[in-house]
């Protein structure tokens, strides 16, 4: 990897961690803390996109994906939202968090890889 590509995907991580930061705030003023909407739309969207940039974009990878949306989503934090709702007792928003956040992330990365795949 070149050093400009390089400094390019540094760049977009630390923009798409401020986008996640700003649009779990913003969610999480809509809907409220009880449940992690925010992080858990975060992931999706996240998924969606890196779908739809690796098979519209291929060669906008490392800077798109890796850099931009590597720095928007999140594994570690929708893993810790889980446990803590588990731990706080809420058993099923635990499962539904961690099992869901999986299998949409799924279906919304398949979604961006097919409409990629169109474009």
């Amino acid at each position: 990897m070149n050093p400009v590509l390089f400094l390019g995907a540094a760049l977009a991580g630390g923009v798409g961690a401020v986008l996640r930061y700003l649009v779990d705030l913003g969610i999480a003023r809509l809907a409220g803390r009880r449940f992690p909407w925010g992080i858990f739309l975060v992931n999706l969207s996240g998924s969606f996109a890196l779908g739809l940039v690796t098979a519209a974009l291929p060669g906008a990878a490392v800077l798109l994906g890796a850099g931009l949306l590597g720095g928007y989503t999140t594994f570690s934090t929708a893993m810790l939202d889980a446990v803590a709702l588990w731990r706080d007792g809420e058993r099923p928003a635990a499962a539904f968090d961690a099992v869901g956040m999986l299998l949409l992330g799924l279906l919304a990365a398949g979604l961006g890889l097919v409409l990629g795949s169109v474009l």
